[in-house]
């Protein structure tokens, strides 16, 4: 039985799993748990996959915070309903430092992360103040349809691709996510408090047009993860899984041994 703070998920199983160990699919900031959903129809080939829709996002609870602790314990909660012991964690963005900071709170039940284009750091840039801006003129419209929302999204959002991304969040009218405690919280959500040393396996993989990870990031990587490899995709930006699956999925299974 869900309890009422539980995270939203869906579980695919495969047959006949190369592991029983499970991993875990963590979106980004606005998304949810099908952004990930081309890497976890190739991994649950493998895998045990669980794609999970994060606090304040999709039909998961939603909550005042967006601190990066009580994130990573909402999963792990979540990995204690589902009697897991230890898990595998891939997150993209904002996911990707959930997943890291999993390794803190509870180090031995972490066996590998993959983090996507995201550094253990606090940015100081506001990427998505346009973003915040867009999403509050088409809801302060009252529009109902996804034409009539993009017409006024694009006099902020000049990126291609942002805007269907977005959408994919706007059902009838309304966000799926908890517009006014992401902006609330953005200072928390681009920040980071450094962390403990984690001596596990650990794969960095970064769009090579993206500046979410650069050479700069490089020691405070080394510093939290002493054992990350990293992986560039050339041709990519920040959303590498969705511009270039396969070679995501190329660095994902060398990482992992299936490839």
């Amino acid at each position: 039985m869900k309890s009422n703070n539980q995270l939203n998920y869906h579980l695919h199983k495969p047959e006949n799993p190369l592991s029983s160990t499970p991993i875990i699919l963590i979106h980004g900031l606005f998304g949810d748990l099908n952004n990930l959903g081309i890497l976890g129809r190739d991994l649950q080939q493998y895998y045990p996959v669980i794609q999970i829709d994060v606090r304040n996002h999709g039909i998961s609870p939603r909550m005042e915070n967006m601190d990066y602790r009580d994130m990573a314990q909402d999963v792990l909660a979540l990995l204690d309903e589902l009697d897991i012991a230890k898990a595998i964690i891939i997150g993209h963005s904002m996911g990707g430092k959930i997943a890291m900071s999993m390794t803190a709170i509870a180090p031995e039940r972490i066996e590998k992360i993959v983090v996507i284009d995201m550094a253990p750091v606090a940015y100081q840039a506001r990427r998505h103040d346009s973003i915040f801006a867009a999403l509050h003129k088409v809801t302060e419209a009252g529009v109902q349809t996804r034409q009539a929302a993009t017409d006024i999204m694009l006099e902020d959002i000049k990126e291609d691709g942002v805007i269907p991304f977005l959408l994919k969040s706007f059902r009838q009218g309304e966000w799926r996510f908890n517009l006014p405690v992401l902006q609330k919280e953005y200072e928390k959500i681009i920040g980071w408090e450094t962390i403990p040393a984690w001596h596990k396996p650990a794969l960095f993989i970064r769009g090579g047009n993206s500046d979410y990870i650069t050479e700069e990031y490089r020691q405070d990587i080394i510093n939290q993860f002493p054992q990350a490899t990293a992986w560039v995709v050339a041709g990519a930006g920040h959303w590498v899984h969705a511009e270039k699956p396969e070679a995501v999925l190329r660095a994902i299974h060398r990482f992992l041994g299936t490839e």
